[in-house]
């Protein structure tokens, strides 16, 4: 009888530290593993405090010749980086599809949309202005200008790991920062791509690093070092105030984006042709794995019914499966972590009285066996105290509540720690205008709901964050006011 086959051999990737490949300085190595199937996909370097102190002395040593670097050529390189992920967006995207598990559409969309925020980028930090007031002094004038902050940390999640970074790395870079980048544990192999990219581009050696690494180690080896001055995180409201905690030892500057728990309100009045889909969608993308999806819904008790029948008909609609297959509308989650909130949250509503109408349950039999598949589910007749009204699900799980007046809806949507998104519909403007002025979030959606415009700013309100991203304000999070005073 012969031998059994030996598995092939997995590709071993360093770290991306002042222009070269190297590996950790320990030599120690992190799995990444498809959540569909749970096969490793590759081994990362796993950074520690000594290549956090490499990464961050280089990127320093970078900073003075990056922040003398025209604006024009910091445009043109970083127009080209965006030029070239759209070029390999198809290639990129499946990379992010094996270690994410999101459908191979979704996720080269992520790409190349997020070429073109790198793009906007570039473009904004063109138009950045100084100022200089008319005193009318005869002796003195004053000049206001913007500077960079010097070392960044940028610090992204799993979930949309190329957008999100790119909302701090394409601010940072611009403005003539130099930056540390970490991607999550998980999905670290796209972020490795894009450093590539970055240097096929002609980004100098330093001006962007890229760690990959155990999340709490590292970060906190970053967030923690002297040199930076500034930390940019997205990730759970708990891992931001402990940056926070952190960065203010050495006074750095921090901009947080954190969890949501998002309300939906929905009149009696509103379209439901309309509403239902925009609002499945936005519920169910991504396996419910993004921070400001519509986690509950509060619905107007005449249409609430009717409401409940289209939506469970829409969430059963989605298919669940490898994102690599076509037709998928749902990926596997991230992983058991991940996943567990889903299952507790629904069993907590379970136990409290509410209607579980689709879904509820982890997938099982056949490839769901492999990975961490959970349905669409809707939970009916939720209220305020139920866990999935309350905290972040970061899941496919959505909560449902009748309301008899919108004042009992606004008060409903602004009773939670969280302020990131909000969602409104109703045929009546002047009613949908004043709810949106009433919640408490940093973005509100009407009548419809898209993604986050590139030229609008996105952060939250309360535990939410701390701090803008993208649009003109985003770049503004990474510079410095100083004041000149001349005398004549």
């Amino acid at each position: 009888m012969s031998a059994p086959a030996a598995a092939p051999a997995v590709a071993t990737h360093g770290l991306w530290i002042d222009g070269a490949w190297v590996p950790a300085a320990s030599g120690a190595t992190i799995e990444v593993r498809d959540p569909a199937t749970g096969r490793v996909l590759a081994q990362v370097a796993r950074a520690d405090e000594r290549d956090a102190d490499r990464a961050v002395r280089a990127a320093a040593a970078a900073y003075p010749g990056w922040k003398a670097t025209p604006v024009a050529e910091r445009a043109r390189i970083q127009q080209a980086a965006a030029a070239l992920m759209r070029r390999d967006a198809e290639e990129i995207g499946r990379t992010l599809t094996l270690e994410l598990g999101r459908p191979l559409a979704a996720a080269i969309a992520e790409v190349r949309r997020s070429a073109d925020l790198l793009e906007y980028f570039a473009q904004e930090g063109l138009r950045l202005r100084g100022e200089m007031p008319l005193l009318g002094e005869a002796d003195e004038r004053v000049v206001v200008v913007r500077e960079p902050m010097g070392v960044v940390v940028a610090i992204a999640p799993f979930n949309y790991p190329i957008t999100l970074l790119l909302m701090k790395v394409g601010a940072a870079l611009i403005t003539g920062n130099t930056v540390v980048a970490k991607p999550a544990q998980d999905t670290p192999l796209s972020t490795l791509m894009l450093a590539g990219l970055f240097a096929e581009a002609g980004l100098p050696a330093g001006v962007l690093n890229v760690l990959t690494g155990a999340g709490r180690e590292l970060g906190e080896a970053l967030v923690g070092h002297p040199i930076p001055a500034k930390v940019a995180f997205t990730g759970s409201t708990r891992a931001g105030i402990r940056i926070r905690q952190l960065a203010a030892e050495t006074n750095k500057r921090v901009t947080l984006e954190l969890g949501g728990q998002s309300p939906a309100i929905v009149c009696e009045d509103a379209d439901l042709d309309a509403a239902v889909p925009a609002l499945v969608r936005h519920a169910y993308a991504n396996s419910g794995q993004f921070c400001y999806r519509v986690n509950r819904l509060y619905v107007a008790a005449p249409v609430y019914d009717a409401f409940l029948e289209r939506f469970v008909a829409g969430a059963r609609a989605l298919r669940v499966g490898n994102g690599l297959d076509e037709g998928v509308d749902l990926g596997p989650m991230i992983g058991e972590r991940i996943m567990a909130t889903s299952v507790e949250q629904v069993a907590d509503a379970r136990a409290r009285g509410a209607r579980v109408l689709c879904g509820g349950e982890r997938l099982t039999g056949g490839a769901f066996d492999a990975g961490c598949f959970f349905p669409p589910t809707v939970i009916a007749d939720a209220t305020p105290e139920m866990l999935v009204m309350r905290e972040e699900t970061f899941g496919p799980v959505v909560g449902i509540a009748p309301f008899d007046t919108v004042e009992e809806a606004i008060a409903l949507a602004n009773d939670t720690r969280y302020g990131l998104a909000g969602y409104v519909f109703s045929a009546d403007l002047r009613r949908a205008w004043r709810i949106a002025e009433a919640i408490e979030a940093g973005s509100v959606w009407v009548n419809d709901i898209h993604r986050s415009l590139h030229s609008a700013p996105f952060g939250g309100y309360k535990q939410s964050g701390l701090g803008r991203e993208k649009s003109r304000h985003g770049l503004d999070e990474y510079l410095e006011l100083k004041t000149m005073y001349l005398g004549l």
